[in-house]
């Protein structure tokens, strides 16, 4: 298959290139190149930070390279000091298993692994690599390699002696685990570059180093900045806010809002590192006389690539029930179970027992005893009587009106409204 030899010429344009080691230029200009990303399964979702790494298999695979998915089922079980000022806390062996799984389903998803294709994406485990190694043949085959002081000379190393905390030997280890897998799949699988985040280059040329002494391999690394906002905070697995790929994490309307809501100054970096668009069309998006429609034109596309087109149309049916005053009960009614459920994230929800309203529960009981929507009976009768409650977008006039289970929506759902900001979405179990 020809390839398309300008696949770090797209990286550069983007800002998508930190680092690589000499000659990797050279490298991808002799044909299809084999080239690796590691994933290690520390968290139940690949996360926006861990996208980065998607799209860059994703363009080496658009230019016509081989690009291959390394789930790190073993180095997972020990540990990644890197970027961390402390220890981590070593997760169970079926949390780290399970969260493979979906990680797998994931990256399925996002890149073409049909067989068909010539260049088709390949997806392993190093656990299999190590699960039938014993210590002797890892100290061995392994550990020989590398003296103590190059491996103490890595950043995430140094950082931590250095600090309060120290090291343990098993994250002190790390790197020569990750280094052998590069040394494994470059002598199993012909893989003969490995990319990741800038935090990641210490662990890449351990893996560099190791394939010249074992194999007398020459291997190749390229890293990218690690994905920062406008004020300096960074996307990472632990840190607060942060945006996952799993809808039930982050749901699609959470997500779209995202990039809906990111600051002005940050759309540039977002563009390049996300966008497939080509670079005409994203240099015309920077230059939008409007930034938020550029936004807008990219939320779009990145949510109907993550989560789908259904899902994007009902973001867009949240975003009108929550902000379009002309939405009324037909909208309403015409939204489905998992779009209200995507409501229900976004305004109060409150829920209550489908006994409270089995017979039926005058609106008046309903709106303060039942849901506390408002303090007492005699408030509900005044926002009445003031025309400001609406149950499913119908105003309510007649305090006699009575709730009932043929009310709700999806036989779970009612919403209520007391005026045009305050929204409510109770939830009957």
């Amino acid at each position: 298959m020809a390839t398309n030899n300008n696949f770090l010429e797209e990286l550069r344009w983007r800002g998508l290139i930190h680092d690589f080691t000499p000659g990797v230029e050279e490298h991808f200009n002799k044909g299809v190149v084999r080239a690796y990303i590691g994933f290690d399964p520390t968290a139940p979702s690949l996360t926006i930070g861990n996208y980065v790494q998607i799209m860059l298999l994703t363009f080496l695979q658009r230019a016509g390279h081989q690009p291959v998915a390394l789930l790190g089922g073993a180095t997972g079980r020990i540990g990644d000091p890197s970027g961390k000022d402390k220890e981590r806390d070593l997760k169970g062996f079926d949390y780290l298993e399970s969260n493979s799984a979906r990680t797998a389903t994931q990256i399925r998803q996002m890149l073409d692994f049909n067989p068909a294709t010539p260049n088709h994406a390949l997806l392993l485990n190093n656990y299999d690599f190590y699960k039938d190694m014993n210590i002797l043949d890892f100290l061995r085959d392994v550990g020989k390699y590398l003296t103590v002081n190059y491996m103490m000379s890595k950043e995430s190393v140094r950082r931590r002696i250095e600090g309060e905390t120290g090291i343990s030997f098993t994250e002190f280890s790390y790197q020569l685990l990750q280094g052998y897998d590069f040394v494994l799949l470059h002598r199993n699988h012909g893989i003969s570059v490995q990319m990741g985040g800038s935090d990641q280059y210490g662990n890449i040329t351990a893996g560099v180093e190791l394939a010249r002494k074992i194999d007398e391999a020459k291997v190749f690394a390229v890293t990218t900045p690690l994905l920062t906002k406008s004020d300096g905070s960074k996307f990472g697995k632990s840190e607060s806010g942060n945006i996952w790929l799993d809808p039930t994490l982050t749901t699609p309307y959470k997500f779209y809002q995202f990039w809906l809501n990111a600051d002005d100054r940050d759309l540039p970096k977002f563009l390049r590192y996300f966008s497939l668009k080509n670079r005409e069309e994203i240099e015309q998006l920077e230059a939008a006389e409007s930034a938020q429609d550029a936004k807008r034109i990219f939320a779009e596309e990145l949510t109907v690539r993550i989560h789908g087109q259904a899902a994007y149309e009902s973001v867009l049916a949240v975003s009108k029930l929550l902000f379009d005053n002309k939405a009324d009960a037909d909208t309403l009614r015409s939204l489905d179970a998992g779009t209200l459920a995507q409501v229900a994230e976004e305004i109060p929800s409150l829920k209550i027992l489908f006994s409270a309203i089995q017979d039926g529960q005058n609106i008046l009981d309903f709106l303060s005893e039942t849901t506390g929507i408002l303090e007492s009976r005699s408030e509900v009768k005044r926002a009445i009587q003031a025309n400001t409650i609406s149950v499913n977008k119908q105003k309510v006039a007649d305090l006699g009106l009575m709730v009932k289970p043929a009310d709700l929506l999806h036989g779970k759902f009612l919403m209520v409204e007391n005026g045009k900001k305050n929204k409510y979405l109770v939830v009957v179990e």
